[in-house]
């Protein structure tokens, strides 16, 4: 079997392939498209991989997004590749279709995380369960909190203002990636950003990016504010969008994928690994230093999300690796 891959991913077939082949129902497929991400492709074959390689590992992004008929040839296509190239591999972002399939295959496959999602025909901030996060977004409006939806490209100034502050915070933390939005380059036309200003400054912004499938809408991806800024200032843009997209009908808001959150054992599949879903319960309780997977959780629930989505990590054979865990990280710039 022929395979061609790519080191710079092709925008019109990923962009296809996560639109049209959407039965994983992935929610943060639109990630897909980040510029620095590979694509292997099988001639005659409906469907795409997307990866990047990591030192001696291939980091697979979701399963493949693929035509039914040929979901197993991407799979079998890509593990023959990556293993004729002398590494290994590890996918990250695995939704729970594509996690039968890969234990199916042969893969080790545990529950890492989740991503959440709320409906909006019937959202409301009305009611007491929301009291503290109204407040929360008064306060920031009656500090001057101004919000705009704008042309990414008429923002660039403002923007990298944001990221200065907010990467400075961090002691100087590195720009993460691959599992997380990007604003500017061809894919740009099809996010939505919105930008917060107070007495003319940019002090906050959200991007949003596209989600398809049977819970199409958008989800809440990358979001920065200056440190020192005005509480709510996330709360209060998040807020505004909602409305702006009740108002042109979307049915859902999701937030993302989170590490270490959502984990139940109702969740792992047969064949899974004991240790490393230990691991994960152990990150969720200690491993702030890595990921914030706490303070993310409790900003995704203010909202009070309808629906939660287990998402999953496989691995190429009979055990979980954890320099292969470690190196998702390193494929998102995390150290």
């Amino acid at each position: 079997m022929t395979a061609t891959t790519t080191e710079t991913a092709t925008g019109n077939l990923v962009l296809d392939a996560i639109r049209t082949h959407t039965d994983a129902e992935n929610p943060s497929s639109f990630l897909a498209l980040n510029s620095g991400n590979s694509t292997f492709t099988v001639p005659g074959a409906d469907g795409v991989v997307v990866y990047r390689r990591t030192g001696r590992w291939a980091v697979q992004f979701g399963g493949p997004f693929a035509a039914g008929p040929d979901y197993a040839t991407l799979l079998e296509g890509f593990r023959g590749y990556v293993r004729d190239e002398g590494l290994s591999l590890v996918g990250i972002q695995i939704q729970r279709s594509d996690a039968e399939r890969y234990a199916a295959a042969g893969f080790t496959v545990n529950q890492v995380g989740a991503s959440w999602a709320v409906g909006l025909p019937e959202f409301t901030l009305r009611g007491t369960k929301f009291m503290q996060l109204r407040n929360k977004i008064s306060r920031a409006h009656r500090n001057g909190l101004t919000i705009k939806e704008v042309d990414a490209a008429d923002v660039q100034d403002a923007i990298a203002t944001i990221d200065q502050a907010w990467l400075g915070s961090k002691g100087g933390a590195q720009q993460l990636e691959f599992l997380v939005g990007q604003i500017g380059g061809p894919a740009q036309e099809h996010r939505r950003l919105f930008v917060g200003t107070i007495d003319g400054a940019p002090v906050a912004y959200i991007s949003y990016s596209p989600v398809y499938g049977s819970r199409a809408g958008w989800m809440h991806d990358l979001s920065r504010r200056i440190p020192e800024g005005s509480p709510g200032l996330m709360e209060a843009i998040n807020a505004h969008a909602i409305e702006v997209f009740r108002a042109e009908g979307v049915q859902w808001l999701h937030f993302g994928f989170t590490p270490f959150t959502g984990l139940d054992a109702s969740h792992e599949l047969d064949g899974h690994s004991p240790g490393f879903q230990w691991l994960m319960h152990a990150l969720w309780a200690e491993g702030a230093a890595l990921y914030p997977a706490q303070t993310q959780l409790s900003y995704k629930q203010k909202w009070a999300p309808d629906v939660l989505i287990p998402e999953y990590v496989v691995f190429d054979g009979p055990q979980a690796s954890l320099p292969g865990f470690a190196h998702v990280f390193r494929a998102c710039n995390a150290f």
